[in-house]
Parts: structure tokens; sequence; C-alpha cells
């Protein structure tokens, strides 16, 4: 249930963001059902390994792997696949808590929560970086197999 859950937010909150941000209207699917499968995979790896670090990087590659398959197939900038999928995975309740444990003293807390925001958003980065890797080696032999079926 709670994959299903998962997915049907996950797809709600990437289209949503991919309205307010205003992508074109064909990459609104697109980038809703990568943002289900990335938050999905979130899920999943959260109930192995019980962190934040790990589920952040695999999703975080599964939204660079399938947003460059996405604009290859849309035809746009991988960027509008990236912004909308990758809201879900931002820490902000992390850094929000860490603030505000800022301002009533509680420095301690501060600290490890902030440290906390700054390691997951090296492991979006991160990911980002190895989707990229991948993706480079990969997709140029499918973005040509596809023109040549456009061709015909």
């Amino acid at each position: 249930m709670q994959i299903l859950l998962g997915f049907v937010f996950g797809f709600l909150s990437s289209v949503g963001f991919g309205i307010i941000t205003n992508n074109p209207k064909r990459t609104l699917i697109p980038a809703g059902l990568i943002g289900a499968i990335a938050w999905v995979v979130y899920i999943i790896t959260g109930w192995y390994t019980h962190g934040v670090i790990m589920p952040n990087l695999l999703a975080a590659i599964v939204i660079g792997l399938l947003g460059n398959f996405a604009a290859i197939l849309v035809r746009a900038p991988v960027n509008i696949f990236y912004v909308p999928c990758l809201v879900s995975l931002v820490p902000e309740i992390i850094i929000y808590n860490s603030m505000k444990n800022f301002t009533l003293g509680y420095d301690g807390l501060a600290a490890h929560g902030l440290i906390k925001a700054v390691t997951v958003g090296m492991s979006l980065a991160i990911g980002f970086v190895i989707a990229e890797a991948i993706a480079s080696k990969v997709y140029p032999p499918f973005k040509k197999y596809l023109e040549k079926r456009r061709q015909e």
C-alpha cells in the first residue's frame, strides 16, 4: 500500500511542480512517471538501509537515467525532467528543523540537522553525476537509433 501511495503522490508532486514551473504540457506525464518511479525507489531503499543517504542517491540516479531517456524521446532539455522530479527529495524539513533548533538555542541539534541536509544534498548531486556518466555512454546509440527510425 505504501508503494502505491508513494507512486501516486510522487507522480502528483512532480506533475504539480512541473505545472508551477511552467513546463511544456508534453513533458508533464513523463516527468510525473519519472518522479513516481524515483519515489518508489526511495521508499524501497529506505526499508533496507534505514537512512537517507542511499535512498536519495539511488533516487537521483533513477531521475538522471530516466530523465535523459525522456529528454531524448520527448525532445526536450533534460532539466525539464530533473527539476520537478527532484522536488520531493530535497531535505527541506531537515533544514527547517535545523533553523528552528538554531533559533531556539539548540545548537547541537541544529548542527546535526545541517550536516544531515548537506550530506543529503551531496548524495543527490553525486547521483546525478553517476547518472550523467552512464547516460553519456549508453544514450548516444539509442539516440542514433531513434533518429534512424524517424527518418524511415
